[in-house]
């Protein structure tokens, strides 16, 4: 079966009929709806514990004074847009959070791909403006994007808390020694992977706006005599 028909089943039935395509339509539909609702839970149940533990590092982070960079590639790109925009203008729901797209500016983006190659186009950025403490988010429906490893190494190297989103088994990413969170969305449909996706980032910024509301614990005064 081909992509086309995978996506499209009812195009491909040989049924006849207005009556019998929207059946087919309906269906197909609701087999999608059904298929991204079971994924988004078995995803969101199955990382929930390390959903929680990166949330934390990254109210942590934050707290200190930290950026989020995010990045990906196609779809990716503008997923990893949402994201900026999401952490850093919540509205009125959240704390706004300095974040920025790596993928926005397309002087730099062509410049590097031009002049060096596409494969630096976020590690380049991230060696301009990454410094110890920041957060590299990256996003891939395969997980072996050559420009996103590049820059989740040379986040790692800076000392930044690097965090990945990748579909099918993870790819290069699961590979990555250094990478410090991966949540990975078991399936082989870019559309289906790149809908999860949406969720795990909104699950991570709203555990993240509800670590930064929690209290910290006040450090003792220096007493006179320690003064």
């Amino acid at each position: 079966m081909t992509g086309m028909q995978q996506l499209y089943p009812f195009l491909y039935s040989g049924g006849s009929g207005l009556d019998t395509l929207m059946d087919d339509v309906r269906r197909s539909t609701e087999d999608k709806a059904n298929e991204i609702v079971r994924l988004r839970e078995s995803v969101l149940e199955e990382s929930g514990a390390d959903l929680a533990a990166c949330a934390a590092r990254m109210a942590d982070a934050f707290r200190a004074g930290g950026r989020l960079f995010t990045f990906g590639n196609g779809g990716s790109s503008t997923d990893a847009q949402d994201v900026a925009a999401l952490f850093l203008n919540p509205g009125e729901s959240g704390r706004p959070l300095p974040a920025l797209a790596l993928t926005t500016d397309v002087a730099v983006v062509t410049a590097l791909s031009n002049d060096i190659g596409f494969e630096v186009v976020f590690a380049r950025q991230l060696a301009a403006f990454g410094r110890p403490g920041d957060i590299a988010l990256a996003l891939s429906t395969s997980g072996t994007s050559d420009n996103v490893i590049a820059a989740l190494r040379e986040g790692g190297r800076r000392g930044m808390l690097t965090v990945g989103l990748a579909g099918y088994t993870g790819g290069q990413m699961a590979e990555e020694p250094g990478l410090h969170h991966l949540f990975v969305v078991p399936s082989s449909s870019v559309h289906r992977v790149q809908e999860a996706q949406t969720t795990i980032y909104h699950a991570l910024w709203e555990l993240t706006q509800r670590e930064l509301t929690r209290p910290q614990p006040t450090r003792p005064q220096p007493t006179r005599e320690a003064l």
